[in-house]
C-alpha cells in the first residue's frame, strides 16, 4: 500500500509541475513542433533538437526537458504522416509504416490509416509510460541481464525474422539483407582505425548515412516510380465519419497494437536498439504469426498497427535507461542527457529522489502531450489527406526540396546529397528487378550493432564462440532463430512442392482434346 500511495504523490508532484501555465504551453510547443518536423522527410528529432540547442540552454531545465521530450516522441506521431501518403518516411522509424500504409492510401483509405496510427500510438505510449512509471526498476534490471551475447542473439533473431517482412523470393531478401549489413560495415574500423569499402573517399571514413539511405530506398526511389505511373489518389473532403476504421479494422487493430507496445517497450529500454528496431522486428513478427501473410504489403492493418506502435513504446521507454541510469541510448538521448549535465543535473537512480519534480514532472508531461498529439492528429487527418490532390508536377519538386533539406542539414554534408541520389536511383533498379528494400534497410540497422556485441563476446571469451551457447537466454534466442529459420525453409519448400503439384495436376486437363476423341485425332 505504501508504494502506491508513494506513486500517487509521485505522480501529484509531477501534474502540479506539468501543469503549470508555463510548462504547458512548453509541452504544446514541443510536441507540435515534433509533429510538424515528422512529417518533413528526413529531418528527424535529432536535427531538431540540435538547432534548438542552444536556445534550450537558458531554459529551466524542467521545462527544457519537457519541450525535448514532446519534440522527440512527438516526431513519432508526426512520422508515419509522409510515409502514408506518399510512401516517403519521415523518419526512418516509419519506414515499415509505407509497407501497408502506402497501399492502403492507394486504396482510398488514407483517413483510416492515418486515425488508426494515431490511435495505435496513442494506445502504445500510454502503455510506455505507465511501464516507466511502474516497472523502470524492473526493466532496467532486466536491460543489464542482457550482454554482448544476447544483443547478438537478438540481432541474428530479427535478421531471421527478415524472412517474414518481405513478399517474393527468400534468396532476394537474403541478398538485401547481406548487402545491407556489408553498407552498414563502410567507414573506419572501431577497433583498428582502418577503413573499410571507402575506396579511398573520405566523405565515407564515417559511413553511409541511414538518413540518406532510407530517403534514397523509399522517398526518391518512389518520386521516380511515380514517373511512369502518374496517377494518384484523388480523395474528396475527407469527414470524421471517413477516418472511422470498419468493424473489421478494429477487430485487427487491438492485438497487433498490444504485441507492438510490448515488443517497443522491451527494446526501448535496451540501450542501442530503438524504435527503428522494433518496429521491424514487430512487423515481421505480425506477419510470421499472421493466418494470411499475403494480405501484408497490401494494406493489412495489422502491418501499420504494430510497427507504429512498437514506435512510440520504444520513444517512452527509452527514457528508462537516459532518467534512471545515465545511459543514453541513442544519440537524441544523449543531447537530452547534455542538457541536464550542463546545468549541474545529473542523472542517474538519484535523479528521483533529488529533482522529484523534475522526474515526475516529466511523466506527468508524457500523459498531457500524448493526449495533445492526439487532439492536434485526428483533426488535420482530413488536412493531410487532401496532400494526395496536389498535382504531381507541384508535389514531387516539393517533396524532393523536403528530402534535400533534410538529409543536408543532418551533417551539412552535400556528400549526403550525393548518397541519397545514388541510393535513390539504386532503389528503383531494385524494384525494377523485384529487390525488396526493407531487408536491406534492416541489414544496415542490425549489422553494424552484430559486428559490435559478436567482436565484444569473442574478446570476453578470448576467442571461444561457444560464449553464445553459455548464457540461457542467448542461447533459447538462437535456439528459436533456428527454428524459425527451419520453419520458413519448410514453408519454401512445401509452396514449392504444392506448385508443382498444381502444374502436373493442370498439365492433363491441358490434353483431354487430343486423346478424349483419338480417332479424331488419327484422322486429323
Amino acid at each position: 500500500m505504501n508504494g502506491v500511495h508513494d506513486l500517487f504523490l509521485n505522480l501529484g508532484i509531477g501534474f502540479q509541475t506539468a501543469l503549470s501555465w508555463h510548462n504547458l504551453a512548453i509541452c504544446f510547443a514541443g510536441v507540435f513542433v515534433g509533429m510538424v518536423i515528422g512529417v518533413l522527410p528526413g529531418i528527424g528529432s535529432l536535427s531538431a533538437i540540435s538547432m534548438l540547442f542552444p536556445i534550450l540552454l537558458h531554459m529551466d531545465p524542467t521545462s527544457a526537458l519537457i519541450m525535448l521530450a514532446g519534440i522527440y516522441y512527438g516526431t513519432a506521431y508526426g512520422g508515419s504522416t509522409t510515409a502514408i501518403l506518399l510512401n516517403i518516411p519521415g523518419s526512418t522509424s516509419s519506414t515499415v509504416s509505407c509497407l501497408d500504409g502506402y497501399p492502403m492510401a492507394r486504396q482510398g483509405r488514407a483517413g483510416v490509416a492515418l486515425f488508426l496510427t494515431t490511435a495505435a500510438s496513442f494506445v502504445a505510449g500510454s502503455i510506455g509510460i505507465l511501464l516507466m512509471m511502474l516497472f523502470s526498476p524492473m526493466i532496467v534490471e532486466i536491460a543489464f541481464a542482457f550482454g554482448s551475447t544476447e544483443y547478438f542473439a537478438i540481432m541474428v533473431l530479427g535478421l531471421v525474422m527478415t524472412a517474414g517482412v518481405s513478399e517474393g523470393s527468400a534468396i532476394k531478401a537474403i541478398a538485401m539483407v547481406l548487402f545491407g549489413i556489408m553498407l552498414g560495415l563502410v567507414g573506419i574500423d572501431p577497433d583498428s582505425g582502418a577503413s573499410r569499402f571507402t575506396f579511398g573517399y573520405t566523405s565515407l571514413f564515417d559511413g553511409v548515412s541511414l538518413t540518406a539511405l532510407a530517403m534514397g530506398i523509399f522517398g526518391i526511389a518512389e518520386v521516380v516510380s511515380s514517373l511512369h505511373d502518374p496517377e494518384t489518389p484523388k480523395p474528396e473532403r475527407v469527414r470524421l465519419r471517413d477516418m472511422i476504421p470498419t468493424s473489421d479494422d478494429r477487430r485487427r487493430f487491438w492485438g497487433p497494437t498490444l504485441r507492438g507496445t510490448a515488443i517497443g517497450s522491451f527494446f526501448g529500454a535496451l540501450p542501442g536498439t530503438g524504435a527503428t528496431v522494433a518496429s521491424f522486428i514487430s512487423y515481421a513478427f505480425e506477419k510470421r504469426i499472421a493466418r494470411d501473410p499475403s494480405r501484408f504489403g497490401k494494406g493489412a492493418v495489422e502491418g501499420i498497427c504494430a510497427p507504429e506502435a512498437a514506435n512510440n513504446a520504444a520513444d517512452q521507454t527509452a527514457f528508462i535507461p537516459t532518467m534512471t541510469l545515465g545511459i543514453p541510448g541513442s544519440p537524441t538521448m544523449a543531447l537530452i542527457l547534455s542538457i541536464l549535465i550542463i546545468q549541474n543535473i545529473t542523472p542517474g537512480p538519484r535523479l528521483m529522489v533529488d529533482h522529484p519534480e523534475m522526474f515526475w514532472g516529466l511523466v506527468a508531461s508524457f500523459w498531457l502531450g500524448n493526449l495533445m498529439l492526439v487532439i492536434l492528429n485526428i483533426p488535420m487527418i482530413g488536412l493531410w489527406v487532401r496532400v494526395l490532390q496536389i498535382p504531381y508536377p507541384v508535389l514531387y519538386p516539393a517533396i524532393l526540396l523536403f528530402v534535400c533539406f533534410g538529409v543536408y542539414g543532418i551533417n551539412n554534408s552535400a556528400d549526403d546529397l550525393i548518397q541519397t541520389l545514388i541510393f535513390g536511383l539504386f532503389g528503383y533498379a531494385m524494384r525494377q528487378f523485384g529487390f525488396p528494400a526493407p531487408p536491406l534497410l534492416l541489414g544496415f540497422v542490425l549489422g553494424p550493432l552484430m559486428e559490435e556485441h559478436f567482436r565484444r563476446a569473442l574478446t570476453l571469451s578470448h576467442g571461444d564462440p561457444t560464449i553464445f551457447f553459455h548464457s540461457p537466454i542467448s542461447a533459447s534466442i538462437l535456439v528459436l532463430s533456428a527454428v524459425v529459420l527451419l520453419m520458413a525453409v519448410a514453408l519454401t519448400v512445401r509452396r514449392q512442392k504444392k506448385g508443382r503439384t498444381s502444374a502436373s495436376s493442370a498439365s492433363p486437363e491441358e490434353t483431354p482434346p487430343l486423346s478424349s476423341n483419338p480417332g479424331e485425332s488419327r484422322h486429323d
